[in-house]
């Protein structure tokens, strides 16, 4: 089932999920997966969601061999997602006619380290959304954890 931003922008379309011989990892349904993805993207600032423009949000159930090579992953190594375009702060004037960037959120890695408690699911799938859209934004991963860090340490002084 497709979610759309207000602007119409965003898509979000599972791609490739099928879960097997994952014993002692919860199993959650695509839908219920697509759900937590979809409150990720629902808990980022209206004022960043307006700008989100030409880009697809999609669900994969881990990273490709390809990607994992292209990424520098070795052994057990994974990652939860993956921004694929070009951030906005690279694009100039004349930035247009070209596919949408890509984020994809995999869905294995992250019910591994979840290890059961929906509550963390949650969490690693809203923070693997919000980084991956800081990446669309322009921001490298030194920044995201900078302000990762600033936002875990401010959480309780509001």
């Amino acid at each position: 089932m497709p979610v759309f931003l207000p602007n119409g922008n965003y898509c979000l379309r599972p791609q490739n999920v099928t879960i097997t011989n994952m014993s002692n990892v919860p199993i959650l349904t695509d839908a219920e997966f697509e759900a937590l993805v979809s409150e990720g993207v629902e808990s980022i600032p209206e004022r960043f969601l307006k700008k989100l423009e030409n880009i697809a949000i999609t669900i994969a159930d881990e990273p490709t061999r390809a990607e994992r090579k292209r990424m520098g992953l070795h052994g057990h190594d994974t990652l939860y997602g993956l921004y694929e375009g070009v951030p906005l702060t690279l694009r100039g004037e004349n930035y247009g006619f070209v596919l949408p960037d890509k984020i994809t959120i995999f869905k294995r890695p992250i019910l591994e380290d979840g290890a059961g408690d929906r509550a963390r699911i949650r969490e690693i799938v809203r923070d693997t959304v919000w980084h991956e859209i800081a990446h669309y934004f322009g921001y490298d991963d030194p920044e995201i954890e900078k302000r990762e860090e600033e936002g875990r340490n401010h959480a309780g002084d509001e």
